[in-house]
């Protein structure tokens, strides 16, 4: 059963915007925009932004955004990198900002978004390959701002984001590559198939169904395969060394079993891993925390886990 509030936040989010619109690639990312515009709130009052351009070594550009909340003087700092979701096709700095502007207001980190290519005109692994250039770049404190809290990095994002940075964690593993101390995973799209149960039993979910899963995965990966392994979490030959994990799935949401399979195969592996399953909510819900008791109480769990995660250098 749906919380309430999410199902007025499903009700208004229909009534402006569809997955399953007849639209091309960019006149549904013009409609998102404008989705997810009619429902940002008011910025936080102590957030501020600065915006920049990271040169990748193949010459593309791609945009960053470092979120800093002001008044955090004397609690734990740190840097988190975000990839914001959309199906590796949707989805842009500005749409994902009432997400990333309060993870830096309510944890106190600096939280920096990344804008990399998407599909279908950029296809796998493109938008891995930019989230893997700019992590190696934090690690190596070379993100172009003038300065960055000097706690070791995290990786987060959501849906799509999460498997980007669930995949960079991966790759960084097999190159023998520390530093990266939380990886916090919100409705995962681990792999190019949902796991079971929540595949057949919430195929036709509000927000998200199984055929707009498939959709997105045919026009990033296509369905010719295979792509490397660590642009797919669930396709891993294993799931040790990676850094603790935090993977929230939703009750209504095909993609809600992805979470919990990848937790299980990293504690299987002694990982440190933790899943939560967020009742009553949907696919997309984070952007509704200001309305929904449900995705407040998911924000907070994101949040602690971040604060919980910092390491101080």
């Amino acid at each position: 059963m749906l919380e309430p509030e999410i199902a007025a936040f499903v009700e208004r989010t229909a009534a402006i915007y569809s997955h399953t619109t007849p639209l091309s690639p960019p006149e549904q990312r013009e409609l998102y925009e404008r989705y997810t515009a009619a429902l940002a709130p008011q910025m936080p009052a102590n957030v501020s932004t600065q915006d920049a351009v990271f040169e990748s070594r193949a010459g593309h550009a791609i945009g960053l955004r470092l979120y800093r909340n002001t008044a955090a003087a004397g609690l734990a700092r740190g840097t988190v990198l975000y990839f914001h979701g959309g199906g590796f096709v949707l989805g842009s700095l500005q749409s994902h900002q009432p997400v990333t502007a309060r993870l830096a207001a309510d944890t106190g980190l600096d939280i920096v978004a990344v804008d990399y290519r998407l599909a279908p005109e950029h296809p796998a692994p493109a938008a891995h390959d930019d989230c893997l250039e700019v992590t190696m770049a934090a690690l190596r404190h070379a993100l172009p701002f003038d300065s960055l809290s000097t706690g070791t990095l995290q990786l987060a994002g959501d849906s799509a984001g999460a498997t980007l940075a669930a995949g960079v964690a991966l790759r960084l593993r097999d190159e023998g590559i520390a530093g990266v101390s939380g990886l916090a995973l919100v409705y995962p799209m681990l792999g190019t198939d949902p796991q079971k149960p929540a595949r057949d039993t919430e195929a036709h979910a509000p927000m998200l169904t199984l055929a707009n899963v498939h959709g997105f995965s045919d026009l990033y990966w296509g369905k010719e395969r295979p792509y490397p392994t660590w642009t797919i979490p669930l396709e891993a030959d294993r799931y040790d060394g990676l850094p603790p994990t935090l993977a929230i799935g939703v009750e209504h949401d095909p993609l809600r079993d992805d979470a919990r399979v990848f937790v299980e195969r990293m504690t299987a592996a002694g990982g440190d891993a933790r899943l939560w399953i967020a009742a009553g909510l949907v696919h997309g819900c984070w952007r509704a925390l200001d309305m929904s008791p449900g995705a407040l109480a998911l924000h907070r769990e994101v949040c602690g886990f971040l604060r919980a995660h910092v390491t101080q250098t």
